[in-house]
């Protein structure tokens, strides 16, 4: 069996109102004026601590200067309630329930906590197709790193493995993991597509399967040289 592992945020779900909500509540705290939607998004991907450096930023404050700490505190504090203004994407419950059908097994890689990426799982109805899901805080480190998603993968019990994201940083991950990339393109990129390396790139997920099966398609029949799932 093949396993695909998704990112979260920007992939599986629009996030960014939460986010964008929960930014500029730990913002007002601090006594900065809010931040527009737009300029949140563009800090999503890399996990709290680096939300909050741009946030303090933006706000033409030091990003790593003493507020850091209390601002990622208050932020995670309120994190596993900031789920009413996130949706799925169009299509991926089905995409889901389809892969599922087809044999093959679904993980979750993302740098959202875990204890979030739970709750919103939950919230969504999403939680139960995934048999492995793993959080920013799951290990010490975080993506691009390849270890969360190589421990996804073992988790999952696979070596072939498929990576679906949205972003640089999942990108620079399946890289660093030797690992197939599919790019979600409606999702949260900073940058031009062509710049970006994936194997394969789709922009609603009612074409997800088929370029799943493209991608495996192509794939060698054993993992690619170099690929070891790491024992954490």
């Amino acid at each position: 069996m093949t396993a695909i592992i998704f990112d979260l945020d920007g992939t599986l779900i629009d996030s960014a109102p939460d986010i964008h909500a929960a930014s500029n509540r730990v913002l007002a705290e601090e006594g900065f004026p809010p931040l527009t939607l737009p300029e949140v998004r563009s800090f999503i991907g890399k996990g709290v601590p680096h939300l909050v450096e741009r946030l303090l930023q933006a706000s033409g404050e030091d990003p790593a200067g003493p507020r850091h700490a209390g601002m990622v505190a208050s932020f995670t504090a309120g994190y596993e309630d900031a789920v009413g203004l996130t949706t799925c994407y169009p299509g991926v419950e089905a995409a889901l329930d389809d892969l599922l059908a087809q044999g093959f097994v679904l993980g979750v890689c993302t740098n959202k906590p875990l204890r979030p990426t739970q709750a919103v799982l939950r919230h969504l109805g999403l939680i139960r197709r995934f048999g492995a899901v793993l959080g920013g805080d799951s290990l010490p480190v975080r993506k691009p790193d390849p270890r969360p998603l190589l421990a996804t993968a073992e988790a999952l019990g696979q070596s072939q493995v498929v990576y679906v994201g949205d972003s640089e940083v999942d990108a620079e991950t399946a890289v660093n993991a030797n690992l197939p990339f599919v790019l979600f393109t409606s999702g949260y990129r900073n940058s031009p597509i062509s710049v970006i390396p994936h194997n394969a790139n789709f922009n609603s997920f009612a074409t997800l399967v088929t370029t799943l099966v493209h991608v495996i398609g192509n794939l060698p029949v054993a993992p690619p040289a170099g690929m070891q799932l790491l024992h954490c």
